[in-house]
């Protein structure tokens, strides 16, 4: 059985607007998601705040989205501190494939494996 599937690899980069950034934020400064992991190729620091912003973002925007997603169309993200003028763009840079036996320890389940998620009609009851 074939157990690949495609991510979309992401740069996130620090960009200014119109307020002055009061965190310690550096215009251009920025990280890499290559699969799973996250990569700072630069050797300047990384406010673990916005980190904490970004990182529920990341992995949707890893995956094919439906065109009319809103999560397709947005790509700048503010800082978290309302004082903050920094923005953080997500751009797509590249695909990768993985393996999901090199991801995890869990069998594939099939489609019809409605012992462990329940179906449609469960979840609506």
């Amino acid at each position: 059985m074939n157990d690949e599937f495609t991510l979309y690899d992401l740069k996130v980069e620090v960009v200014g607007s119109e307020k002055p950034m009061v965190c310690s934020h550096e215009e251009g400064d920025y990280f890499l998601v290559k699969g799973e992991n996250l990569v700072f190729p630069q050797t300047s620091s990384f406010s673990m705040y916005s980190l904490a912003a970004l990182l529920p973002l990341l992995p949707a925007k890893q995956r094919e989205l439906h065109e009319n997603d809103w999560m397709l169309s947005d790509s700048v993200i503010a800082c978290p501190d309302p004082n903050c003028g920094a923005r953080f763009r997500i751009t797509r840079i590249g695909t990768r494939t993985l393996r999901h036996s090199e991801c995890t320890v869990e069998s594939i389940h099939s489609k019809n494996d409605n012992d462990r998620y329940g179906t449609e009609e469960q979840e609506h009851a």
